[in-house]
């Protein structure tokens, strides 16, 4: 057996993946997003692990091609073999076709999918059995196109890979396993933020191309096809790969632990980050983090972060109506007071100087549903998917469930479809009614892109909804969640000085901005004006790509309370989490209830300034100038955080921190983030934090 013919197909494809990956490779570490500098030492392990990594991955990805060419024979069209296999396939076409299968029992468009497929393999095996001497011209067709196949999910996964670090700073991870369950959303997004024809025509002749060339090396496979006993060989060879590859592969990932994570991320493959990202949507605390005792990590937590509110009454409640607004990926630097000199925010920074400004407030995470997760269990952000997409997200205690005990109507509002991300089984399984594009009638959409309508038009809904709910002689707590500023940055023309189609970031901040003025304009028109409490914050910031596992500057938020009858111009200066905004609400309303919340009123004398932000693995709480994050296997690393000081912003508005290990570790604030974690999560285990 010539072993070079008959792995041919084989070694021309993985040659070609690690081609494309490291020109990837390249391509990702001079990206502009890339900031950082690289050691010879990582940029070996960059190119060489990850190449290495690369391989066998491809191994194991490649399965199914070795499945196709092994199967590749001659001897089952001879007689009788050829025909009993056309009947077996005939009468499986036919009872699929015809009778109540498994496929049925799952429904939706499987039972379709199952027909067509079974209907092609019947069809292509007739044309190989009757007509055999177009077998070999037949069979070269489907090599080719199976060689084309794999050539362009090479090449497109290479694209995406760009486009998604383009976004995010990063290999795949949790936010590309959303993608692929949100494809509507996700391909509408693709389709209005980018040249996709161009794209997609390019694609297409390179992939053409690159294909003619594999299969003119690799059609030798076909002219003498292996044998039965060589094919045993083949087999071996390849289980030998595999078990390499699985062995090997999280061996590679496992030295992916450079301090500069962008050395980690470019040695990774996207494929395995995204098959862990996969599989692992939940983490559990327990078996993947550090703990402590029980009773010792509850007692921790109570000396730093006491939880519950005790009865006021000799302080009357004050029932106004709240209104709160997260706006979608609004990073502090966006607006003036943070440093930025490009008037993308004017309503914002008049609006900031008006209310009570919280300016040193850190986001929990870097995705939308942390935010609401945030302010809505007012809970740190446990490791995992957001709580918000789990299966047990519903009967929670939150904030609108407080407001509801107040005796109010609790709202969501969302301008595109809040069956994204899971919003609409979160909201409503916590009670609150929810306004979503679903329910604008016609005549309010102005403009729309797949995110769903622009900010201008759920204002005008929102006033609406407001209008009426006022007319029930009940207060209203509405949570509004805009959606303008989020990639392709479509909005309609002649509203800012920048176009609608420029698809400019910059002119979805300015385009949200010119929205709530146009709100805030309307709602002072209207009667509920005078009794209603605005508070205004970001889901999470634009960009959460960093040189860090956790960069600080890409956390820091805006955030403010604006209400001329209840709070006067000012700054809160203290260290606090996007967990803190709603509780320290409820103490300016002077709010009485028993709390299961972890947020604090930041106003309180005894407030102990700490801010946690995580990611989906690494955990952190910054307190006293110290980063500590807790990441699977038990690890705690601890950061000396030294202000890189900007003259040209205020000191409460300084952004950027240098971050350094720290020489002797702080045992006590590892003790309180462990604390903050641990019963989080227990919490939500044990569901002592559902709304009973």
């Amino acid at each position: 057996m010539n072993f070079i013919k008959k792995t041919s197909p084989f070694y021309t494809l993985i040659l070609l993946y690690l081609v494309v990956s490291i020109i990837s490779r390249i391509v990702l570490l001079f990206h502009p997003i890339t900031q950082s500098g690289f050691t010879g030492l990582e940029l070996i392990k960059i190119f060489f692990l990850g190449t290495l990594s690369d391989a066998l991955v491809f191994a194991v990805a490649s399965a199914f091609l070795w499945v196709y060419l092994l199967f590749l024979s001659d001897t089952k069209f001879n007689k009788p073999y050829g025909y009993l296999i056309f009947g077996c396939l005939v009468a499986l076409l036919l009872y699929v076709s015809f009778f109540n299968t498994i496929l049925n029992e799952y429904g939706g468009s499987l039972p379709e999918i199952g027909i067509s497929f079974i209907a092609l393999k019947t069809i292509l095996f007739g044309l190989l059995l009757f007509l055999p001497k177009y077998r070999y011209n037949i069979r070269l067709a489907l090599f080719s196109f199976t060689i084309f196949l794999f050539v362009l999910l090479i090449v497109q996964n290479a694209i995406s890979e760009y486009f998604f670090w383009n976004e995010f700073g990063v290999r795949y991870n949790f936010i590309a396993v959303d993608y692929l369950v949100y494809t509507n959303e996700v391909i509408g997004n693709i389709m209005q933020s980018y040249p996709v024809v161009p794209i997609f025509g390019s694609l297409f002749v390179v992939t053409a191309a690159i294909t003619y060339y594999i299969v003119k090396r690799s059609k030798n496979y076909l002219d003498n096809l292996p044998t039965f006993i060589e094919k045993m060989k083949l087999i071996g060879v390849y289980a030998l790969l595999v078990a390499l590859a699985f062995v090997g592969i999280p061996k590679l990932a496992s030295s992916e632990n450079s301090q500069n994570i962008f050395t980690n991320e470019l040695q990774a493959n996207g494929l395995y980050k995204f098959y862990v990202a996969f599989t692992n949507s939940e983490l559990d605390y327990f078996k993947f983090y550090k703990t402590l005792p029980e009773q010792h990590a509850e007692q921790v937590l109570a000396a730093h972060n006491p939880i519950g509110i005790s009865p006021l009454a000799s302080v009357p409640e004050l029932h106004k109506n709240v209104v709160l607004i997260t706006i979608e990926s609004l990073s502090a630097d966006f607006m003036q007071a943070y440093g930025n000199d490009k008037n993308i925010t004017p309503f914002l920074d008049s609006l900031a100087t008006k209310s009570m400004l919280f300016t040193n407030l850190y986001a929990v995470g870097n995705r939308t549903v942390r935010g609401l997760e945030a302010v809505t269990l007012c809970l740190p952000p446990t490791p995992g998917e957001s709580v918000v997409k789990r299966k047990d997200n519903k009967n929670k205690f939150t904030t609108g469930s407080v407001f509801a005990q107040k005796g109010y109507t609790v709202k969501y509002l969302y301008g595109g479809d809040a069956f994204f991300d899971n919003m609409e089984d979160f909201f409503g399984g916590n009670n609150y009614g929810i306004i979503d594009k679903k329910t604008l009638q016609p005549n309010e959409t102005s403009f729309a892109n797949v995110w769903g309508v622009c900010d201008e038009d759920m204002a005008k809904k929102a006033i609406r909804v407001m209008n009426e709910e006022a007319k029930l002689n009940k207060p209203f707590f509405n949570h509004w969640m805009t959606v303008s500023n989020h990639r392709p940055f479509t909005y309609p023309n002649g509203k800012i000085d920048i176009p609608g189609d420029a698809k400019s970031r910059d002119g979805g901040v300015k385009y949200t901005d010119y929205a709530l003025r146009q709100f805030f304009m309307q709602a002072k028109k209207q009667s509920w004006y005078t009794n209603t409490v605005f508070v205004i914050l970001s889901d999470h910031c634009a960009s959460s790509s960093g040189k860090t596992e956790l960069p600080l500057d890409k956390y820091r938020i805006p955030a403010m309370i604006f209400s001329p009858e209840l709070v006067a111009p000012t700054q809160v200066n203290q260290l606090m989490s996007q967990i803190d905004v709603m509780p320290t609400l409820f103490a300016l309303l002077h709010f009485s209830f028993n709390s299961k919340f972890y947020g604090q009123n930041v106003l309180a004398e005894n407030y102990k300034p700490r801010a946690l932000i995580a990611t989906y693995q690494n955990l952190g709480l910054i307190k006293d100038n110290v980063l500590t994050i807790l990441s699977p296997k038990q690890a705690v690393k601890q950061l000396a955080l030294t202000p890189r000081f900007n003259e040209k912003l205020g000191a409460n508005f300084q952004l950027n921190f240098d971050q350094e290990l720290l020489k002797k570790p702080r045992v006590d604030l590892i003790n309180e983030t462990i604390s903050y974690y641990q019963t989080a999560s227990a919490r939500l285990k044990n569901k002592s934090y559902n709304n009973n």
